[in-house]
């Protein structure tokens, strides 16, 4: 397995899996497969290409099985602090150690920017194995955004963390 930054040329690889994610697991991310598919690959290709956030990828062969999104932020007031997002792996590859290697090397990203003291993400409150994964990172519980996303007429409650650095 290799792991390294996205850019727009990986914008089909990534959308193939990015939709993959979005319709098989809706409750996960907060952006919706209605949405998404209906972009044009110019737009995955512009979301891999912004210098205010880095998405990871991780390869195996030619294929994308697994991708980690760090959004340092740009605000004065807030600049000591990153988000993690749309943290994905493809099922079969879960358990394999992709998920781990992912998150180090985005937590070692924030590291080597500088300046970065926090890290924060959300997952769904229900999703026990990458909330293990998360806390054996050094990832803490800090609050429940209860009702957080809503699918039909049902509600989803997310677990926010945080590690600090």
């Amino acid at each position: 397995m290799n792991i390294h930054p996205l850019d727009a040329s990986h914008a089909e690889a990534y959308r193939q899996l990015r939709l993959e994610a979005l319709e098989h697991y809706p409750e996960a991310f907060a952006s919706s497969y209605e949405e998404e598919r209906a972009w044009p690959i110019e737009r995955f290709g512009q979301r891999l290409s912004t210098e205010d956030k880095f998405t990871l990828g991780a390869w195996l062969d030619q294929l994308l099985i697994g991708t980690v999104t760090l959004i340092p932020e740009q605000r004065t007031k807030l600049k000591h602090r990153a988000n993690i997002v749309a943290m994905y792996v493809r099922p079969e590859h879960r358990g394999s150690g992709t998920g781990r290697q992912l998150m180090e090397q985005a937590i070692d990203l924030a590291r080597g920017l500088g300046g970065i003291e926090q890290i924060y993400l959300s997952v769904m409150a229900h999703n026990e194995p990458a909330k293990r994964l998360y806390m054996a990172l050094g990832f803490e519980a800090y609050g429940k955004d209860w009702r957080a996303l809503k699918i039909d007429d049902a509600y989803h409650d997310e677990e926010l963390m945080v590690m600090f650095l």
